[in-house]
């Protein structure tokens, strides 16, 4: 798979010099997603539908009382 040239920052990363995030770049199949702070490390790639659950289970109320 090729990797994605378009990354966009996480809408919370503003502050300080704006680093401590992650990044995104979208396809039509995947989603990419990399530490804005080590762009030229590993990138994790999810399938459309998975990172639509990702999402959603981060975003869950459940998610956020755990740990």
């Amino acid at each position: 798979m090729e990797t994605p040239r378009k990354w966009r920052k996480s809408s919370y990363s503003d502050g300080g010099d704006g680093n401590d995030c992650v990044e995104i770049a979208t396809a039509p199949t995947h989603t990419a997603v990399r530490d804005s702070k080590a762009p030229t490390r590993a990138v994790l790639t999810f399938s459309t539908p998975a990172f639509v659950s990702l999402l959603h289970a981060l975003k869950s109320p459940r998610a956020s009382s755990d740990g």
